[in-house]
């Protein structure tokens, strides 16, 4: 019934649709009764103006019930249609609104399932209710009234036919119900397998598991051929029983009626007509059927949408809209920890206090699993701390709109994504309005303008489906050329030069450096040479900040600090030359660090 809301935009097509389909209805009721006149008062009685008059009469009628058939389709077509596409794009939205602990719930592939065949299903059975549940209760309802209408003794084959009917539809389907969610379980998983594989073909290549992952695939794509085979058959007993049913109330009916013509008390095409009466009030049942069964399938999609849209956003949008302002940037934790949801034990951040002035280019240094990207993703509320507060220009980040807060930051992630479209389109994914010109600079800082230019279609070069055509160094400096476009306050890059030589890298920093003077850079990488000129170094370890000062100070004070400095650069000091230096000779293929 939640979903009731969804045909309300069309309900004018909702109401317009039974009413055509009442028509064609009424037309197929008539239709054998005047069968019976033209044979009876037509052929049998020789009266060819009986015959032609109500041929005709016929005719006509078809006419206006293919008219009320055609206009009942089209309208349900247009509810059903336009009921699936604010359906999907509602639950599209809502999978947008959620945070990302709470899309993590949801498998990819059983998203895509949702929002494709759940959907298609409930539409389907939308269009299937404006037509069929008018007609089949008219149908079945009608022929009986005409069939007894034509000889009482016809409802001895009724009284014994219906009850047999109903009895065998009720036993399938609700045998049939129960399965209807397990096989859309099952398509999530086959929908699972194949996003994982194509996005990851490069590891299963590499590993040369092709194989492995065909027979992964195989396993699930036959577990839902089996249960749906399974779905098919218990369905499938519906049909030709049916028609035992159905062909032997037929043999019944041309029994009694015979009986009845050799009495003299009725007609041979009254026989006609009750046959096709019969044939119509069966049919009806079928229908009945059917829809019963695209019930327990409808039932069973509305569940897993309803799942989906039942899911409140757990980061709820604040209602602070503050006018971005010349000196802003500044980034304030406070006693922050934070714990994943759904998880207990140590906290993943605990007890964080690290003021970032407006302007400030800081690094975060620390090892895999220290609670680095845990600690950034905090700050344009991708999560929100468990305990403690994060301020952004001294507003407490719970308190922003959403779409504000987010509108000062840039964030460049671990994984460069990009989508299918030019070059230039992916970098004005940060600023959709942005001149070619700015594109361009935004290039030029990230180092990305070169290569660029380098392509025959220089900024108009396709990119194919998540930057497959580039290199790992080329889509950072085109993710990092999206965020500088943006003009932010604050840009995070979160290990997002992994992929640069030491030379493009230290190139990238000086224009920042030049380029974004009043823009506060937080940076996290894994390399000293990335991080030691930055104006701080915040070291973490285990989720705790313990120390945070420039590259030469910490020399001086951070164990940790200096043990991952000379584990990566040795037992000299570095100045800015020698790293520079360091880029050159990485550019030349004759330094890795």
């Amino acid at each position: 019934m939640k979903l009731a809301k969804y045909i309300k935009p069309y309900l004018l097509f909702a109401i317009l649709s039974p009413l055509m389909m009442v028509v064609e209805v009424l037309v197929d009721l008539i239709q054998p009764t005047l069968m019976s006149v033209i044979v009876d008062d037509g052929v049998i009685a020789g009266d060819l103006s009986k015959l032609a008059r109500t041929g005709l009469l016929m005719l006509l009628l078809v006419v206006v019930g293919g008219i009320g058939g055609l206009s009942a389709s089209y309208f349900s077509a247009v509810a059903s249609q336009g009921f699936g596409r604010d359906l999907r794009g509602d639950i599209f939205r809502r999978v947008m609104d959620l945070s990302l602990s709470q899309t993590d719930k949801f498998s990819t592939g059983s998203l895509v399932t949702r929002l494709t065949n759940d959907v298609t299903m409930l539409q389907n059975f939308v269009a299937m209710v404006l037509r069929m549940f008018i007609r089949a209760p008219l149908l079945f309802v009608g022929g009986i009234i005409m069939a007894l209408s034509l000889d009482v003794s016809f409802s001895i084959v009724l009284a014994c036919a219906m009850p047999i009917e109903l009895i065998i539809v009720l036993i399938v389907v609700l045998k049939a119900r129960p399965l209807f969610d397990t096989v859309q379980k099952k398509i999530d998983n086959v929908n699972s397998i194949v996003q994982e594989n194509i996005m990851g073909a490069r590891v299963v290549k590499a590993f040369v598991r092709e194989e492995h992952q065909i027979g992964k695939f195989d396993d699930a794509n036959r577990d839902l051929r089996d249960t749906t085979l399974y779905v098919q058959k218990l369905l499938a007993i519906l049909h030709p029983t049916m028609m035992i049913i159905m062909n032997v109330s037929v043999v019944a009916i041309i029994l009694i009626g015979g009986l009845q013509v050799q009495a003299g008390a009725l007609e041979v095409g009254k026989i006609m007509a009750a046959i096709t009466y019969v044939v119509q009030i069966l049919f009806s049942l079928m229908m009945v059927a059917m829809m019963f069964q695209m019930l327990s399938r409808a039932m069973a999609s509305a569940r897993r949408i309803n799942e989906v849209l039942d899911e409140k956003p757990a980061i709820m949008s604040g209602s602070s809209t503050p006018e971005r302002r010349k000196g802003g940037g500044s980034v304030k934790f406070e006693n922050v920890s934070f714990r994943y949801p759904g998880t207990s034990g140590k906290p993943v951040l605990s007890d964080i206090n690290l003021d970032i002035k407006p302007g400030e280019y800081i690094a975060i240094l620390g090892a895999t699993g220290s609670g680095k990207s845990s600690l950034v993703k905090l700050i344009p509320r991708f999560y929100d701390v468990t305990e403690g507060r994060v301020l952004v220009n001294g507003i407490d980040v719970r308190d922003f709109d959403l779409k504000n807060l987010r509108e000062r930051i840039a964030f460049v992630l671990q994984t460069s994504e990009l989508f299918s479209g030019t070059v230039a389109d992916n970098i004005r994914f940060g600023y959709e309005d942005a001149t070619d010109e700015e594109v361009r600079r935004a290039a030029k800082i990230a180092q990305a303008d070169e290569f660029i230019s380098s392509f025959v279609d220089g900024y108009d070069t396709y990119v194919a489906e998540k930057g497959a055509s580039l290199s790992g160094g080329q889509k950072q400096r085109i993710a990092i050329a999206r965020a500088i476009l943006r003009k932010p306050e604050i840009i995070i890059f979160d290990d997002s030069t992994s992929a640069l030589d030491v030379g493009t890298e230290s190139s990238l920093r000086a224009a920042l450096r030049s380029e974004l003077k009043d823009t506060t850079i937080i940076m996290i990488a894994q390399r000293i040479t990335s991080v030691m000129t930055a104006d701080r170094i915040a070291v973490i370890e285990d989720g705790i900040i313990t120390a945070c000062a420039p590259h030469d100070e910490l020399l001086e004070t951070s164990e940790t600090y200096r043990d991952i400095y000379n584990s990566q650069i040795g037992q000299r000091d570095l100045t800015e030359e020698d790293i520079d230096a360091l880029g050159t000779l990485a550019e030349g293929g004759a330094v890795g660090v």
